[in-house]
């Protein structure tokens, strides 16, 4: 049983376990522990591939937030692409990483002095201006980059209204209405040191077509004109954001990677050059559409609820703090029993975590093997965006470890939590560190 959501390299060895990046997925547990993210390589550089086929890898800006570690800003490296941060953290994980800062874009709606001070010091390639404050903030700092103006355009994709971050009642950008994202494109120009080089925009996460994002670029391009117009500037960047989205159950269909971009491309092209433009060079910043479909998560089954005409609960060893989504955003994921997956999945269930809240769903409806039990180990695809990095430790629990796949080897890159590590920032009512060794046990396998 092996479905269009599980990555790239997945397929079921004669025995019914599942296989990704030709590693099996029981054996590996038993020597990691659960729960814990396997990632499939492959996956990811074939991805990344589809989205340089219309696009230099270079304006390819993976969008760190959706997951980021050393080693993943080490790949991105070897194939080229760029990286978009918006904090400070995600900026030093990849100068930790020893990532080219030329080809980072930071973004946010808050960026600090002590971290556009950070940018400036990396020799950070492009900052993304979200608001005017910050705009004396970068004067402030004397850094020297290549500077975008965000814009609100106005435009609602067909999301979670948490994810939607192109209308105009946003915390983000600059809108169009009252001419302030004209105002700011003339400002930002007369930031000493930098060069006005374009437009920013992202219109909102998990889209499934491309309508949005080509009206806003209609609009991005009229406000290039009057930019040109009022102040004789040149937009010769336009970066449209990421929001792409990904099929997380086996009845979604998701966008062809390459066919969009190039279809962006296109767009853009058509819409400046109806204004006397030159094209522009289009940047793009996927974050789930690159990384979402190649993780998936694994747990272990310890309880089974059966409630005669009501529900079946199947509890396993994670929950909310590693996968926050369906609980958030009410996200839906499908499992599989990764040890048997020839066995009929016929048997509609609840995945549930350990922590105490009621809310703590992985899966609901889940179709599993009736006689799911104990010791099982299932697996939930598509999580490799938004899961990890939106990680917590409610309950004290610790993050699940990061496991690379790639042609028979696995491969830990983010180690597991301990309990000692939780325990690490602690002080005592004197102010004093705890000693170096935990006294109730390590529960973090």
């Amino acid at each position: 049983m092996i479905t269009g959501i599980l990555p790239l390299t997945a397929r079921t060895s004669p025995e019914g376990h599942l296989l990704v990046g030709e590693v099996d997925i029981c054996e590996l547990a038993d020597r990691v522990g659960t729960p814990f993210v396997l990632f499939d390589r492959a996956s990811f550089e074939e991805r990344a591939r589809a989205y340089c086929s219309a696009l230099p890898p270079e304006r390819v800006l993976y969008a760190g937030k959706a997951f980021l570690s050393v080693a993943l800003c080490e790949l991105l490296d070897d194939l080229d692409l760029g990286l978009d941060v918006c904090s400070g953290g995600e900026l030093a994980t990849a100068v930790r990483a020893g990532f080219p800062c030329g080809r980072i874009l930071f973004h946010g709606n808050n960026k600090s002095f002590d971290e556009l001070l950070a940018a400036r010091d990396a020799g950070i390639g492009r900052v993304v201006v979200d608001c005017f404050e910050e705009i004396e903030l970068l004067e402030r700092v004397g850094i020297h980059a290549k500077l975008l103006v965000r814009v609100t355009p106005g435009v609602e994709a067909h999301a979670h209204e948490y994810v939607q971050t192109g209308k105009e009642d946003s915390k983000f950008g600059f809108s169009l209405a009252e001419g302030a994202a004209l105002d700011a494109i003339g400002a930002v120009d007369k930031v000493p040191g930098c060069d006005f080089v374009g437009l920013h925009a992202h219109v909102g996460s998990q889209m499934f077509g491309l309508e949005a994002l080509e009206v806003a670029i209609a609009r991005l391009a009229k406000l290039a004109r009057s930019a040109r117009d009022a102040f004789g500037v040149s937009v010769s960047e336009l970066n449209v954001g990421g929001g792409l989205g990904i099929a997380h159950t086996s009845t979604e269909t998701q966008p062809d990677l390459a066919q969009s971009a190039a279809r962006l491309v296109s767009v853009a092209g058509t819409h400046f050059a109806a204004h006397d433009l030159p094209q522009p060079a289009v940047f793009v910043e996927p974050g789930r559409s690159l990384v979402g479909p190649c993780a998936v998560s694994v747990y272990r089954v310890g309880v089974v609820k059966r409630i005669p005409g009501v529900r079946t609960y199947v509890s396993v060893d994670g929950g909310m703090s590693d996968n926050i989504r369906p609980a958030l955003y009410g996200a839906q994921y499908e499992a599989h029993v990764a040890g048997r997956m020839h066995a009929p999945h016929d048997m509609a269930a609840t995945v549930v975590g350990k922590h105490c809240e009621s809310g703590d769903f992985l899966v609901q409806d889940a179709l599993l093997p009736s006689d799911v039990g104990p010791g099982d180990l299932l697996c939930i695809p598509a999580t490799g965006a938004y899961t990890y990095s939106m990680a917590s430790n409610y309950n004290r629990v610790p993050r699940p470890p990061v496991v690379m796949v790639s042609a028979g080897q696995a491969t830990t890159i983010v180690a597991r939590e301990t309990t000692e590590d939780l325990l690490r920032l602690d002080r005592r009512l004197d102010g004093s560190a705890l000693a170096a060794t935990p006294t109730a046990g390590d529960f973090s396998a």
